[in-house]
């Protein structure tokens, strides 16, 4: 993803997990200016009747959905989750669950934090699912909506967990849809490259991930993921921008686990290659190395082998590993593509048809 300024060179922001323990300082109030009158008491200006009817869909979105979301301690990392349904499963994100088993939840129906065990984790679409060990009294799903109809401008709300801070809500607007963003594979990151993400500029800080995104008709439209940083602020968070994956992934992905234990059918397209990026002469990301290519995948089918290094599939070049993933992003399983690579020094291209992640 590139963050560009009117002038000056373009500047590359990074994605941050959303997830994890931090500290949050709290102010206490200081003293104004004394009235005029020091008599007469002060009142806050009257709220006009277009502010009181959306604080009030604000107020209501809240009660709706706010007891939906949960908070998900994963050793020593927290995270948020969603209730998905009435038998007790919560969708989350998968680098929130980690390599964890069980975990401890603190739902809204009480104080009381109750067990939950991993049904299934899917880090390629950064999604999980866990089912609460028993279903308190009382536990609410969330209604997840359609983000397909997903338009800028929305008004959207983010809940969830941010720095430990259970059942916080901030506010904002959809900025974009259709962003195709990878994760870092560092500091718990599962590496994904995710599609169709939705961009929003309401507040998403660590412990956000997992929790819920919603509009003003209390439907959650995205599982909030992502927070870009800015690597020329020492990585300080770029504000106003976060990813949120799309209600309807959420959906085909928790749909499965719920029903098979697992994943059977990601709609995902991939080269089934395990492989690396290459630098040039300059130490400059040259390509993808192809460290093995089984036997039936979609690579060797095309008479690739390890050794051969990709540089463009179709019109894209592939110059990383994420280059990679981000130009398969944009294919179906099934779809035939353009595979140029080198062999020995020599420029070849190759016809594949892509398999399934």
């Amino acid at each position: 993803m590139h963050a560009s300024r009117s002038r000056g060179p373009a500047r590359r922001a990074s994605l941050s997990l959303a997830a994890g323990v931090g500290t949050v300082a709290l102010l206490g109030g200081c003293a104004g200016p004394a009235p005029s009158s020091p008599g007469a008491p002060l009142r806050p200006p009257a709220a006009s009747p277009a502010t009181g009817d959306l604080e009030q869909q604000y107020r209501t979105v809240i009660g709706d959905v706010l007891p939906s979301v949960v908070q998900i301690a994963a050793g020593n990392t927290l995270g948020s989750g969603v209730v998905y349904d009435d038998k007790g499963h919560i969708v989350t994100n998968a680098h929130v669950v980690g390599d964890g088993k069980s975990f401890d939840v603190s739902v809204a129906t009480g104080e009381r934090v109750v067990k939950a065990s991993l049904v299934s984790s899917y880090p390629e679409q950064d999604l999980a699912v866990i089912k609460l060990d028993e279903v308190p009294e009382g536990l609410k799903a969330a209604k997840f909506g359609d983000s397909g109809g997903v338009e800028v401008g929305r008004i959207v709300l983010a809940m969830g967990s941010p720095l430990g801070l259970a059942s916080s809500v901030t506010q904002g607007i959809v900025s974009a849809v259709g962003r195709t963003v990878s994760e870092s594979d560092a500091g718990g990151g599962t590496g994904a490259t995710l599609v169709d993400m939705v961009q929003t500029s309401a507040a998403i800080n660590p412990g956000n991930s997992g929790g819920a995104l919603v509009d003003l008709d209390s439907e959650v439209i995205g599982i909030p993921t992502l927070a870009a940083t800015d690597p020329q602020l020492g990585g300080s968070a770029a504000p106003g921008i976060g990813f949120a994956i799309p209600a309807s992934m959420v959906r085909t992905v928790a749909d499965q686990i719920i029903r098979s234990g697992k994943v059977t059918d990601s709609g995902r397209a991939a080269l089934d290659i395990t492989g690396r990026t290459v630098v040039d002469a300059q130490y400059r990301p040259a390509g993808v190395a192809v460290v093995s290519a089984p036997e039936g995948g979609a690579a060797a089918d095309a008479g690739l082998r390890a050794g051969d290094v990709i540089t463009r599939l179709d019109d894209t070049p592939v110059t990383t590993i994420t280059s990679l993933s981000e130009a398969l992003a944009g294919h179906e399983p099934g779809q035939k593509v353009m595979v140029t690579y080198t062999r020995g020094g020599e420029r070849r291209t190759a016809e594949a048809t892509l398999g399934e992640i």
